[in-house]
């Protein structure tokens, strides 16, 4: 009777799912179609993400969660009974009860299963419009920033462009503003665009667009990434574009995929017939957990996991900060012998 009653109460607490954050969860904010906070105990961060949107149960159901820092997850209900210090399952129905009787703003209408998918199919092709809209990369706005970051292999790539004008939608219902953006397009393992990724430019290029946050993706990114060079058997898995991209300033020739985030890494979907993967990670938390369930996944799979470390905070700073040297000496004593001067001769 209580797994029912649960069932029960986490779907209609994911019906107000916004309104539950904001009530058990303040520090946080709401991104998209997610609410991002430091934990389930409402520390202030990014580590943690709950779903504000999708189907009443299911994968993708509304109310679900994770820390990507420590690979945590679950429902509302466990929201509820972790910030109110409850341990009975009877004292959280309570409390999720009296919630529920709380007037709240009035959700927007219930969509339908069959609108939700259409919903999701629209952001896709929202996001593949964007990407077709946009100019060629090279000699834009965004080859300056990123030369910038002191990258300078940046001929060929097709999952980058630039778009000169792209919209910025203020979080919290401000004006809409147009600054030039790098977009990068997320696709699957059979190379189809599922979504793209922003990151809005200051407008001569010198670094980011002065917004909060000056990055955001759109359409499916769960287990995909940006793509840079086509996967056989050996991979680079990285967070960040630039950070990816600086690991490829050394190593040309060795395919690489920027998942986008320590939560996104840990969820990235390997090819078939991978047999080794590295995975760069960065010097904080919430990375670090990510690198152990990605090396977890692959070693599961028969694939060969591989962790790599910056000596600062990820490899871009290493780049930047250290030198193309020292970050050459890094990862040839980290990859396996034979490795380096296979991938390093592009």
């Amino acid at each position: 009777m209580s797994r029912l009653i649960a069932s029960e109460l986490a779907t209609r607490l994911g019906r107000q799912a916004e309104a539950v954050c904001r009530h058990y969860l303040p520090a946080g904010r709401k991104t998209g179609r997610y609410w991002i906070v430091g934990d389930v105990h409402n520390s202030p961060g990014r580590s943690m993400f709950v779903r504000l949107t999708g189907p009443e149960s299911g994968k993708g159901s509304a109310g679900r969660w994770q820390d990507a820092k420590t690979g945590e997850y679950g429902d509302l209900l466990d929201i509820i009974r972790e910030r109110c210090g409850l341990h009975e399952f009877r004292d959280v129905a309570n409390e999720a009860t009296r919630f529920l009787g709380m007037p709240h703003p009035e959700p927007s209408r219930r969509p339908s299963p069959a609108s939700l998918n259409r919903d999701a199919s629209e952001f896709g092709d929202a996001a593949r419009r964007l990407f077709r809209m946009s100019q060629n990369f090279g000699g834009s706005l965004a080859e300056t920033y990123l030369r910038g970051r002191a990258l300078t292999h940046l001929g060929h790539l097709p999952a980058l462009r630039f778009h000169p004008r792209c919209f910025y939608r203020p979080e919290d219902g401000g004006l809409t503003e147009q600054w030039p953006a790098l977009l990068a397009a997320i696709t699957d393992l059979k190379g189809r665009q599922t979504g793209t990724h922003r990151t809005w430019l200051a407008r001569d290029g010198s670094g980011k667009a002065p917004l909060d946050p000056p990055r955001r993706a759109m359409g499916d990114l769960l287990g995909h990434g940006v793509r840079f060079g086509a996967c056989r058997d050996v991979l680079a898995a990285g967070e960040g574009i630039e950070s990816v991209l600086s690991a490829r300033e050394l190593l040309p020739d060795l395919p690489m995929v920027a998942a986008l985030s320590a939560g996104h890494l840990g969820a990235l979907l390997l090819p078939e017939r991978l047999k080794r993967l590295y995975i760069l990670g960065e010097r904080d938390a919430a990375s670090e957990g990510a690198v152990e369930r990605l090396a977890a996944r692959a070693y599961e799979s028969g694939i060969e996991p591989v962790p790599l470390l910056p000596a600062l905070g990820d490899f871009n700073d290493d780049l930047r900060q250290l030198g193309r040297d020292a970050l050459r000496i890094s990862l040839q004593d980290q990859l396996i012998p034979g490795d380096f001067q296979r991938f390093a001769s592009g």
